[in-house]
């Protein structure tokens, strides 16, 4: 079954998806040996569960495109998907989240994840949202600047202004601060409950 979309729809989102994924494959790459177990903004999330969580996201994406539903993916991807090789296994969940999504068709088949059945192109703009904001807190945990490409931000703020309750998902800390009169970066990073001033410095 498919959910039409206008022209032009499936180019932006694989494009937001695939330039967001690379993103965090450059941070990924870049993480020390000793670095793994250093804090990220995600209250409670060392580098490697953070990569975790996003390999174990992205491992679910070939499996949702290919029909499978919650209940028979089961807990494959539960606990430590990145095992030795974290590298290896993002860079892996990655492209294979990548060339589903450039399925022909793929972005307008339904699927079916733990809240309900959406759109793969919805679900694609839901991934990108949250690995645009996970891509800041890596690159804030390996002491980078943090600076989100260009209109990344801003498409993921659009993305998650469309939801009633962020916070509710579970997702995310509830939103910190009024940023109105800041740029996209800063008003993305109050919605989703953090601090952009946040650095490991600070914490020693």
């Amino acid at each position: 079954m498919e959910c039409p979309h206008p022209p032009g729809f499936h180019v932006e989102v694989r494009e937001h998806y695939v330039a967001a994924v690379a993103e965090v494959t450059r941070l990924v790459r870049a993480v020390p040996e000793d670095g793994w177990t250093a804090p990220t903004p995600c209250r409670g999330w060392d580098v490697h569960t953070l990569v975790n969580h996003l390999a174990a996201q992205h491992l679910w994406v070939c499996q949702a495109v290919a029909g499978y539903t919650p209940e028979a993916i089961g807990r494959r991807f539960e606990g430590d998907v990145l095992g030795r090789n974290p590298v290896g296994v993002w860079t892996m969940a990655a492209d294979t989240a990548v060339r589903a999504l450039h399925q022909p068709g793929a972005p307008d088949l339904l699927v079916h994840l733990s809240y309900g059945v959406r759109d793969a192109g919805g679900y694609a703009r839901e991934l990108t949202a949250e690995t645009v904001v996970h891509s800041w807190d890596l690159a804030r945990a390996l002491g980078e600047s943090g600076r989100m490409p260009p209109g990344a931000a801003a498409y993921a703020l659009t993305e998650f202004q469309g939801y009633r309750n962020l916070a509710g998902t579970g997702l995310f800390d509830p939103p910190v601060a009024d940023a109105q009169a800041a740029d996209a970066q800063d008003r993305l990073l109050a919605l989703t409950g953090r601090d952009p001033n946040w650095s490991y410095d600070k914490l020693r």
